[in-house]
């Protein structure tokens, strides 16, 4: 590239950028992988066509990648300041929704959050994942389906969620145990799972970094409604990340990531049943989450799942 293409357009600067554009471009056409080509090539076409509409000061320039260093900075090995960036721009659930799933009886994805920093404790069914006992003591309780009702025995359930004060158990390594909130599980011989919690609450994503100042400076709030996070996975089958939302939480219209959907919405029902909360370890009445997992088949293995009796 030179800059022949800027005098020959009259001098106003406008024939140069788009020669630089196409000479990015150009300086790709020999990537190997053809998909990284697509990508970076797209990006630079999108990023270089924002430049040109918005025409960024070199001062605003600056405080971009002053910004973009200050998130990189700010993540550490239990917080993913980058995920939660692309959270709040709705970015994570444009690609989860783009990435969905194909069968539309099948259990809605959501985002990751930046908060599956740490390996979930293996547990046994029935186990109480809140460790510090502050909350309101429920039950979460379904099932693993394939898509035509099929049960899943030995799927994998990684579940996680915050306390009751609205923090997870890398928030506060001081207060909480490790692996608060925090199990996995796996399905039994019909495949079902159940485990004790607290009700989750809403609650605040961090903003003590970059992406707090980026809220702050859009006059967004940074609260997320009451939910618990869920990885569903089985053989044969595409897994999927998903979250239930507690019915009547604060901000299910205004989550600050954009996650909510209709579907993932359930009731935590108070329960009066004493034989069933005895069955479930837990006082009587008692919040009760019932819900299934329904899993399509992955387009990569036709292999059965294998059949516990």
């Amino acid at each position: 590239m030179t800059t022949e293409a800027g005098a020959s357009d009259g001098g106003d600067g406008a024939g140069f950028t788009t020669a630089v554009t196409e000479a990015v471009v150009d300086s790709m056409s020999e990537t190997p992988d053809p998909r990284l080509r697509e990508l970076l090539t797209a990006l630079t076409r999108h990023l270089h066509a924002f430049v040109r509409e918005t025409e960024p000061t070199m001062r605003e320039w600056e405080r971009a990648i002053g910004f973009l260093t200050a998130t990189g900075q700010t993540c550490t090995d239990t917080r993913q300041e980058f995920i939660l960036l692309s959270d709040v721009l709705g970015v994570s659930m444009l690609v989860e929704t783009l990435n969905g799933q194909r069968d539309p009886g099948a259990t809605e994805s959501t985002v990751l959050g930046p908060f599956h920093m740490t390996e979930s404790p293996v547990r046994e069914l029935g186990a109480d994942i809140d460790l510090v006992g502050a909350g309101e003591p429920c039950v979460v309780s379904g099932r693993v389906l394939d898509g035509d009702g099929t049960p899943l025995p030995g799927a994998v359930l990684d579940v996680w969620q915050a306390d009751a004060g609205g923090y997870y158990d890398v928030q506060q390594p001081d207060v909480q145990p490790p692996g608060n909130g925090r199990g996995l599980f796996t399905t039994d011989a019909e495949g079902r799972f159940w485990f004790r919690t607290c009700v989750p609450s809403p609650y605040p994503i961090p903003t003590d970094g970059p992406v707090g100042d980026l809220l702050n400076a859009t006059g967004r709030h940074p609260y997320r409604p009451a939910h618990i996070h869920f990885i569903a996975t089985a053989e044969g089958h595409e897994p999927v990340t998903t979250h239930i939302f507690v019915a009547g939480s604060d901000y299910l219209d205004s989550d600050a990531v954009f996650a909510v959907k209709e579907s993932l919405v359930q009731d935590f029902t108070e329960t009066d049943d004493p034989p069933l909360a005895a069955e479930f370890d837990v006082p009587n009445p008692f919040r009760h989450a019932r819900f299934d997992l329904v899993l399509e088949k992955s387009e990569k293995s036709a292999k059965p799942v294998e059949r516990k009796s």
